[in-house]
């Protein structure tokens, strides 16, 4: 090839790889751009979203609706109802502007709503308003009571007798309707044949106002499983990050709560447990094996361990089939937010101190002093 040829063909070359870088560009310019157009259009769509949430669903309808807000209800509850009468565009939007302007002190009422109504009118009128009836008596459920406890509870408060509540709260046509009725809690998961009381761990310890002298045991029991509704909504965000049912949470949390007294200790306690869990050991804590023998113990002994129950978690790894008890808050938080340790062992000495050891050998060591020898 002479020289000229040579030369032309360099520059022949040249020109088509500028060409090709070109229309490289071009693409690479023309991709950027669709794609800075989809992300402004997401961004963008979702500004007017919210934008549009926030504002009234009909300003020119000034039409209102009575609508009941019931006693205990979050403002996840509240933005439900809302959004059902077609107050506000969405219950979400609505709990999180409720969480972003830190309002709080919502009441109980009977309430005229119009669609034409802001936000702000409407969380107004929510911290203004006033109990519709006078409380004619209230119980209290303290922490971790059991079903059979609660009923005695409540047979000294009301008229209804033990053996009643016991019937209705584990009647299966009872619990499905039930259900049916609060799915955001209750699944199949209670109906399992291995569960001793299906709605075990549901009835959220709290003190309630009734209204009326003589509610039934049927209303009783959905107030407070209300109550459960609510508290678990609150914490949704970390059941979700641990990948938690709320069966699993309340079977945990009921746990911790029949062996901790003090916040610090269910953390801890709780760190216990997921190590356990994690390496596939058995958790081994006695208050399920009392449980599973359904009677109280003052000490748990060895042949007690031996009681042939799914709930025996010295015999089964992992959780027991169900909560063994009526968590409160403090246990749930600790069941969501555990300690980091590195504990596999804890005991209660006779004074209440609750000893954390990592080894079996250093539980042994605390065991034979404060347990053995008293």
């Amino acid at each position: 090839m002479s020289e000229k040829k040579s030369k032309d063909y360099i520059e022949e070359k040249l020109k088509e790889k500028h060409h090709e870088a070109k229309i490289v560009r071009r693409i690479v310019f023309t991709v950027f751009v669709i794609l800075m157009l989809v992300l402004t259009g997401v961004i963008g769509g979702g500004y007017f979203y919210i934008k549009n949430a926030l504002k009234p669903v009909d300003e020119q309808n000034k039409e209102t609706k009575q609508i009941e807000i019931p006693i205990g209800s979050s403002p996840t509850t509240i933005g439900k109802i809302l959004e059902e009468n077609g107050v506000v565009h969405n219950a979400k939007i609505f709990r999180y502007y409720v969480k972003f302007k830190s309002e709080s002190g919502f009441q109980a009422g009977e309430y005229a709503f119009s669609p034409s109504m802001s936000l702000d009118e409407i969380i107004g009128q929510l911290k203004q308003g006033k109990i519709m009836q006078e409380v004619v008596f209230q119980v209290t459920i303290p922490e971790g009571r059991q079903l059979t406890q609660i009923a005695t509870i409540l047979a000294s408060r009301t008229n209804i007798k033990e053996e009643e509540f016991l019937e209705v709260v584990n009647d299966p046509e009872f619990v499905k309707k039930m259900i049916d009725k609060y799915p955001s809690i209750l699944t199949d998961d209670v109906l399992n044949e291995e569960v001793k009381y299906p709605l075990e761990g549901y009835l959220f310890p709290a003190t309630y106002p009734f209204y009326v002298e003589e509610p039934t045991v049927e209303e009783i029991i959905e107030t407070m499983l209300q109550k459960t509704v609510e508290v678990v909504a609150e914490n949704e965000d970390l059941m979700r990050q641990k990948e938690y049912t709320p069966h699993q949470l309340l079977t945990m949390a009921s746990m911790i709560e029949a062996e901790a007294t003090n916040q610090e200790d269910r953390q801890y306690i709780a760190s216990v447990f997921y190590n356990r869990l994690e390496i596939d050991m058995a958790l081994q804590t006695d208050p399920t094996v009392l449980y599973a023998l359904g009677e109280h113990k003052e000490r748990t002994l060895y042949e007690h361990l031996e009681v042939d129950s799914p709930y025996n978690t010295y015999l089964h790894t992992g959780l027991p089939p169900g909560p063994i008890a009526n968590a409160g808050a403090s246990s749930i938080e600790a069941a969501l937010k555990p300690a980091e340790s590195e504990y596999f062992y804890f005991l209660a000495t006779p004074d209440g101190e609750v000893l954390f050891n990592e080894t079996l050998e250093e539980h042994n060591i605390d065991k034979n002093k404060y347990i053995s020898t008293n």
